[in-house]
């Protein structure tokens, strides 16, 4: 909250052109997996509509992502979770029948070739697999760590949501395996411990919490460890890079992650790339106003439709049809689509989200207690949110 008052998580734009979902399905894809079903619930439309819009293939090789929303096949009830979500969306893996089925989450940005990770899970003959990333271990307590076995180091003997004493992995003391939320099951072997989790009254019904601790109490669970993935054109720099965006800080961390000369992850791989929706818009333009103040930008990305008069942008990130005018400073900022910045604004370490207006001489990000007071979001570490729509007046 609040970007996702109005929308899904996986519907939030990200990094000027896409949306969070755009990663998972890149991944999918680019992977060879081209039989994707997106389980959807709350506040869907934005995604819904993406999808349909962005993410249409060829029916000539069979392959498809689409939309499935809660259908109530089970009785008047939404999902209890995401075991639930996949219990009640059934249909979807009897009409296919596959052999393995790969679930991920919608909403981490990272770049994974899950084939590689499926051909791991294929020889450990075990029946899931859980990708794994090592993560400092003062960090570790915010994940599901994953514990392996001493002699058999990709079969998970543990695993624990947020445990306040994260064992470090084996060979490294600083470091901790944790869940990415990414798992490989063999297709009957999923179903049948859904069908299972469903007659336990006890369980919350969800994957990471039920139904993984499930096979490993099986001891048919592995884990494959992300380090050992290899995509084309990944630098040292970007690789192994991967954010969960559940809050604002590491969403507005994550897009600084993408402005130095060198980024931490690179959108500009060309050879695992990351599709998005072709926006039929106007190239971005930097231009004098009538003062003679020049419009320029300093380490930042600005997309389709941008235009800067006069003005001053800098460590910020710029999506489509953005206005700056005359004598304003954006930095160290993420602006998100149509939003327009008046006369002589200021604005700092900032999230603005959609439709967005700022009235010529307004400020945002600049007094805290100000902010609050306007009923802006405002994090601890002084990030400041702005709801859509908006009016912001000085």
């Amino acid at each position: 909250m609040p970007l996702t008052t109005d929308r899904a998580k996986p519907a939030v734009p990200f990094a000027g052109s896409y949306r969070l979902v755009d990663f998972a399905l890149s991944n999918l894809i680019n992977s060879g997996l081209r039989r994707i079903v997106v389980l959807t619930q709350y506040k869907s439309h934005s995604m819904d509509r993406h999808i349909s819009q962005t993410w249409r293939m060829s029916p000539l090789l069979g392959g498809y992502v689409t939309s499935v929303p809660a259908q109530q096949r089970l009785g008047k009830r939404w999902y209890t979770g995401s075991a639930d979500a996949i219990l009640q969306s059934m249909n979807a893996l009897s009409d296919e029948r596959p052999d393995y089925v790969v679930v991920v989450g919608a909403d981490h940005v990272y770049r994974m070739d899950f084939d590689q990770m499926l051909q791991s899970h294929i020889e450990s003959g075990l029946e899931a697999t859980v990708a794994a990333i090592r993560q400092p271990l003062s960090l570790a307590t915010q994940f599901g760590v994953i514990e392996v076995d001493k002699d058999q180091p990709t079969k998970i003997s543990e695993f624990r949501e947020k445990p306040s004493d994260p064992k470090p992995v084996p060979g490294d003391d600083t470091q901790a395996l944790v869940s990415m939320g990414n798992y490989i099951f063999n297709a009957q072997s999923l179903i049948d411990a859904i069908e299972r989790d469903a007659l336990d009254e006890s369980s919350t019904h969800d994957m990471g919490g039920d139904i993984i601790p499930y096979f490993v109490e099986q001891g048919t669970a592995g884990a494959y460890d992300f380090t050992f993935n290899e995509i084309p054109g990944a630098t040292e720099r970007d690789r192994s890079y991967w954010r969960d965006v559940g809050t604002i800080d590491s969403y507005y961390d994550a897009h600084m992650d993408l402005i130095s000369t060198m980024p931490i992850f690179n959108l500009y791989n060309d050879e695992w790339p990351v599709f998005n929706q072709q926006i039929n818009m106007a190239p971005a333009k930097f231009i004098h106003d009538s003062e003679g103040n020049q419009g320029r930008t300093n380490d930042s990305i600005v997309s389709l439709g941008v235009v800067v008069s006069g003005s001053v942008i800098e460590r910020s990130v710029l999506s489509p049809n953005v206005r700056v005018f005359s004598r304003s400073l954006v930095t160290d900022s993420v602006i998100l689509d149509n939003v327009e910045i008046g006369r002589d604004c200021t604005i700092r370490k900032a999230i603005l989200d959609k439709d967005v207006a700022v009235a010529d001489g307004a400020s945002i990000g600049v007094n805290r207690e100000r902010d609050i007071e306007r009923g802006f979001t405002v994090t601890d570490s002084g990030i400041t949110v702005v709801t859509k729509g908006l009016l912001v007046k000085p």
